[in-house]
């Protein structure tokens, strides 16, 4: 499975002010991640564009960004709605344990104990607690499974699956 290769960080929400900044709203998790960002990849849904990050500030929930040759609010304005993304490498650094949502979408799940096939990992809830997977089940069910080590057991990007122990009351309707 081919991992992915880059990541959302945010919507152009609309202009701020007149001099080509924009109001980002961010789908990342650290809004204050823009900081560190040298470069973001413009997806205008016809193409993308690598566009040099000026200066951030922040407002409120948003990421007020200026790019670097857009120093207009008629330059910027056309990219409200469109998504920015960031490449892996300039994708936050994962600790041990850890793994970006969207290269876990699709992959299978399967029951550690019997080997059988659970069904396909469709999303993430994210919890204050621990994140929950949600797994199609390929019968127009969907099973929650706490992301906790008692019950994910392995992920492995090679075979294209998740290892779960089952608990006791997960798989009842």
């Amino acid at each position: 499975m081919a991992l992915q290769e880059k990541f959302q960080v945010g919507i152009i929400s609309s202009t701020h002010g007149i001099k080509g900044e924009v109001k980002v709203f961010p789908t990342t998790d650290d809004v204050r991640r823009f900081k560190t960002l040298k470069e973001v990849i413009l997806d205008t849904g016809k193409e993308e564009k690598i566009l040099k990050v000026e200066h951030v500030k922040f407002f409120k929930q948003f990421a007020i960004l200026k790019f670097q040759d857009y120093d207009s609010i008629n330059d910027i304005e056309k990219y409200k709605n469109c998504s920015l993304y960031v490449t892996r490498e300039n994708a936050v650094r994962l600790r041990k344990n850890e793994y970006f949502i969207a290269d876990l979408i699709g992959l299978n799940v399967v029951n550690i104990d019997d080997g059988t096939l659970i069904g396909t990992l469709k999303d993430v809830l994210e919890t204050g607690a621990n994140d929950v997977y949600i797994i199609d089940d390929g019968n127009g069910r969907e099973l929650l499974f706490p992301a906790i080590k008692e019950c994910v057991k392995d992920i492995d990007f090679e075979k294209n699956e998740i290892s779960v122990h089952v608990m006791d009351g997960l798989m009842d309707l």
